[in-house]
């Protein structure tokens, strides 16, 4: 397992977008929007890590209600899994919680989150990245 990426929470994916490239050496960007999870994705690829802005698409959105609780800033920390549904069997067995099932996010991974009353306030998402072609 290994860091896949740190999610921040932003009102304004593009402007947020404007304020790293000032600091960051980005390789590469990918911009989504994710209905099912009422976000815009904004991917920062940076040489062995990624950033991800989150944008609400709509106030019903969770990174809306985050917004308003929190503001602005890091909302979770994402973990490449290799066998998601092993990982998450195996936390199961250990005691957390899950927010929701596995489900598709970002880039067509399988994707679920870790309930932060379970990792010391820390939201965990795991992810796994569909087989390649």
């Amino acid at each position: 397992m290994r860091v896949d990426h740190i999610a921040i929470a932003v009102k304004n994916a593009e402007n947020a977008l404007g304020n790293y490239k000032k600091i960051l050496k980005i390789d590469k960007i990918e911009t989504e929007m994710v209905p099912n999870e009422k976000v815009k994705v904004v991917m920062m690829n940076l040489q062995d890590t990624r950033i991800e802005l989150l944008e609400p698409m709509d106030d019903d959105s969770p990174i809306s209600k985050f917004l308003r609780e929190r503001g602005e800033g890091i909302h979770h920390i994402a973990i490449t899994a290799d066998e998601i549904e092993t990982d998450v069997n195996r936390a199961k067995d250990g005691g957390m919680r899950f927010l929701g099932e596995l489900r598709t996010g970002s880039y067509g991974r399988k994707i679920t989150f870790i309930h932060p009353k379970s990792l010391n306030g820390v939201l965990v998402e795991f992810c796994q990245a569909p087989p390649t072609q």
